[in-house]
């Protein structure tokens, strides 16, 4: 892309001194025509890019047709999290039975295999949440930030500061009924309305750490007070460090198909964007490199 993006502003010099010429030879004083950025066809049954620094729209395709989002939801449940007053992210939390309960309940979706009674800490969590895909991990932070006397009590209440952000955001074609995208009937939202939550929550030092990182291993704390040394967590996002793409969430599902909101950064320019229902997962990696590399020229 670097060689692309050279390449086209070697181009774009090009024409202005061919016209510059011309003006000097005829007199003739005119505006150099704007280099064509050709709009690329993508799979993905809906999807929106934009120019991370000035939030102006740089491609949209079906933007705010309401859609599922899979595990890309577990984004807005980061959010949540980091934005409670006083957070502090080395508080340990106790993974509970009602964790593994559920687990079995939904049929053992994504997980970042926590074990009931370790102490495992909030930013832990969040790596095993973003990375794996853990919805134990989910579940956990759920638990823990949500309001109540009872584990669902707690985690509706979680649900519901993820409706009120998502309404704060602007996000006026989202509902949230889960923390990690396991819908129960009504967990929707656009790829207008995903991009501006990467966008907010891209702003945080934390949560742009965890998702750039390509691997975690957390070191938890047993019921005995020993140390478990966990097995890696490995991101789901294949597209990391390709053309300075930092992140954000993949998703996936029977019904929701393959769903990713990214970010990337390339000499000082930022796009960030979100393609939602693509029909497989390497279909879904070169929609958003398409989209990566029209945003670059675009924003150039």
């Amino acid at each position: 892309m670097i060689t692309a993006t050279k390449g086209f502003r070697v181009r774009r010099a090009a024409a202005v001194a061919v016209t510059a010429g011309t003006m000097l030879a005829t007199g003739v004083l005119t505006a150099a025509p704007a280099q064509a950025v050709t709009t690329p066809t993508i799979t993905a049954k809906g999807a929106y890019l934009m120019n991370s620094a000035t939030g102006a729209t740089l491609y949209s395709k079906s933007a705010d047709y309401k859609r599922l989002t899979a595990s890309t939801t577990k984004v807005m449940t980061a959010k949540v999290v980091l934005s409670q007053s006083n957070l502090n992210l080395d508080t340990r939390v106790t993974v509970k039975q009602a964790v593994s309960d559920y687990m079995v309940r939904e049929g053992y979706p994504s997980s970042a295999r926590l074990i009931v009674g370790d102490k495992v800490t909030v930013r832990q969590l969040l790596y095993g949440m973003m990375l794996p895909s853990g919805c134990d991990a989910a579940m956990v932070l759920a638990d823990k930030f949500g309001t109540g006397t009872t584990v669902a009590a707690r985690t509706k209440n979680f649900i519901a500061k993820m409706n009120t952000t998502a309404k704060n955001l602007g996000m006026t074609n989202t509902h949230f009924d889960s923390f990690d995208g396991l819908s129960n009937g009504s967990n929707y939202s656009t790829p207008r309305d995903l991009t501006k939550l990467a966008r907010s929550v891209m702003k945080n030092s934390t949560f742009k750490a965890v998702v750039k990182a390509k691997s975690y291993t957390a070191k938890t704390i047993t019921k005995t007070g020993a140390t478990r040394t966990m097995g890696t967590w490995t991101n789901t996002n294949t597209l990391l460090g390709w053309n300075g793409t930092l992140g954000v969430k993949t998703g996936s599902g029977t019904e929701a198909k393959y769903c990713l909101i990214f970010a990337a950064t390339l000499n000082g320019e930022s796009v960030v964007g979100t393609v939602l229902t693509a029909p497989d997962a390497v279909n879904r990696t070169n929609d958003v490199k398409k989209l990566i590399n029209y945003g670059y020229a675009k924003i150039s």
